[in-house]
């Protein structure tokens, strides 16, 4: 796949300061060092241990998200995927400096540990009454990297650095010794562990477009942050990565905490999290929290990281307790990076109540049989296998002309309808229960504009018996324009709907002839001027010069020829 190389900017060269300023506009407790690029807590509580991290942009909500009452006191910020020097950092502690001490936490990369550590050795040097008031701490969570290859550099600094934020400034808030602090945020580091998976590596802006790494069928596990590739695929039970003791016995209990690498949508993040939680539990893994959001990015990656944080047992000694780590994890906390977390371990979805029982309209009870019921029957698959075979075409049309669902949309009504006409719960036997089935297929599982008008259509024809198709067919469109201000022409499905009823009810008996007009104007969409759906909002030239029809019309028109495809009339 493509890597995304546009950005929205004024220039690349400005971004981070703009970006730090922005994120200051939107939060007025923060100050902002904009000579150092450090975001700071401005109205500091001086009696509370100070936190500060920072390292390369390019990362938000890292670093400077989690500046806030509750997390990080400051965070002192590089250019993209570039550790800030000494003299930022050392700003930064600067302006931190409060009565009971500052713990600087950084990542396990090479630049932000020498400029960091850099940083703190001259702060000591110039105030050596305040040396041993700031004390230093290296996260590495990553899992990707094997011990022995990682023996000499250690693991990288990952998501779950964000957890170490979180815990150790809501202990700080709490009015804790610096010793304290340090003594927590060190053990959550040594108790997390993630690894990431991308579709595709990203975009530095003002950096030249590069290729693809990656096919449309592989992904890569083990992405860091900064655009490096990611380890090759190796087995859960792999010891060179076995860095948590979880046995899978049933007592141990987790955190998980999904974070999106920047490029993944809110809709694929829940379902990645509803996974994660589903297979921790098949090892018998217990999850006392799930936290999901965008905390640690890189840039517009589209990939995802899961990271473990492994709680204590009941029976560990010199630890902190698990109900002490999960209360400092629920602290609140004014970082507007940090996101909502129910404060309660994951259950199963709550039932809902049962629906109303459906009550049968008068003259529902009989059954109408097809004149020839295996014909139905192959007729119904016969439009559901064109519908699908469309999808594509169909797709290609809407993502110029709408919003590129139609094709889908057609697809999954085809899909559930061929479900019911294969375990039997619809057929030739039952033309009318047919007719609800379509009904309620399209209202309930197609969704969108097609689902309601397709419905719409099929419960008019709930009171129509065998015998007054035409007239069914014309009165169910009249019934489904009180529903739609939609009148042919208007570049709708609406236009090949109204001229197949118009047609048929002129002549039942000319059935072909009556789809031949529904042809007709689905092709004629081409050239009409949207005035409904989602075209009217598309760009009215660009229609025009590409002459693409209505996605939905050309729906229309495929069912309708499926419909009498291999029929004699």
């Amino acid at each position: 796949m493509g890597i995304q190389t546009k950005h929205f900017l004024n220039n690349p060269s400005n971004l981070v300061v703009e970006s730090l300023q922005g994120l200051c506009a939107i939060n007025p407790k923060l100050g902002f060092d904009v000579n150092n690029k450090v975001v700071y807590i401005a109205d500091q509580d001086k009696s509370a241990v100070a936190l500060i991290c920072g390292g390369g942009s390019g990362h938000e909500p890292s670093h400077a998200g989690f500046v806030g009452s509750g997390m990080l006191t400051a965070a002192v910020c590089g250019n993209v995927f570039a550790s800030p020097g000494p003299g930022q950092v050392r700003r930064g502690i600067e302006l931190a400096d409060n009565d009971k001490g500052t713990l600087i936490i950084v990542k396990n990369y090479t630049g932000d540990v020498l400029n960091f550590g850099l940083a703190k050795e001259q702060y000591a040097a110039q105030h050596p009454s305040k040396a041993d008031r700031v004390r230093f701490l290296v996260v590495g969570d990553d899992v990707a990297v094997g011990k022995t290859q990682g023996s000499i550099v250690g693991r990288r600094g990952l998501a779950g650095t964000v957890l170490v934020y979180k815990i150790a400034g809501a202990l700080a808030k709490t009015g804790a010794s610096l010793e304290e602090v340090y003594t927590v945020a060190e053990w959550v580091s040594k108790n997390i562990a993630t690894v990431g998976v991308g579709l595709e590596h990203c975009h530095v802006p003002g950096t030249a477009a590069g290729e693809g790494h990656l096919s449309a069928s592989e992904i890569e596990i083990g992405m860091g942050i900064h655009n490096e590739p990611g380890a090759q695929r190796v087995s859960p039970d792999d010891p060179e990565r076995g860095f948590l003791p979880v046995h899978g016995g049933g007592k141990d209990e987790v955190v998980l905490f999904v974070n999106n690498l920047g490029g993944v949508s809110e809709l694929e993040l829940a379902g990645i999290s509803r996974e994660a939680t589903v297979a921790l539990a098949g090892r018998n893994v217990k999850v006392q929290r799930v936290i999901s959001g965008t905390f640690m990015t890189s840039l517009n990656m589209p990939g995802f990281s899961l990271t473990l944080l492994l709680l204590p047992s009941p029976s560990a000694t010199s630890v902190p307790p698990k109900d002490f780590v999960l209360r400092l994890l629920d602290a609140g906390t004014e970082a507007p990076g940090w996101k909502w977390s129910s404060g309660a371990p994951p259950s199963a979805p709550a039932v809902p109540p049962s629906a109303l029982p459906t009550e049968r309209a008068a003259g529902q009870g009989q059954r109408v049989r097809a004149v020839d019921v295996q014909g139905f029957g192959r007729a119904v698959e016969r439009v559901c296998n064109a519908l699908n075979a469309a999808e594509p075409e169909i797709t290609e049309m809407d993502t110029v002309a709408g919003d590129g669902d139609c094709g889908l949309t057609l697809q999954t009504g085809a899909n559930a309808l061929l479900a019911r006409l294969r375990d039997g719960s619809i057929s030739g036997e039952d033309v009318v229960g047919t007719l609800i089935a379509v009904s309620e297929i399209a209202a309930d599982q197609m969704g969108g504009t097609s689902g309601a008008l397709y419905s719409a259509l099929g419960l008019r024809r709930r009171r129509c018996h065998a015998g007054t198709w035409a007239r069914a067919i014309a009165t169910a469109r009249e019934k489904l324009y009180g529903y739609t201000r939609a009148r042919p022409p208007s570049r709708t499905l609406v236009d090949p709907l109204a001229a197949f009823a118009d047609a048929f009810s002129a002549n039942p008996s000319d059935v072909k002839g009556a789809v031949a007009q529904a042809a007709q104007a689905a092709e004629a969409t081409r050239d009409v001027e949207a005035r409904a759906g989602r075209s009217a909002y598309v760009e009215g030239e660009r229609l025009k010069r590409e002459r693409v029809p209505d996605p939905g019309a050309w729906g229309v028109k495929v069912l309708l020829e499926a419909l009498i495809g291999g029929q004699g009339a």
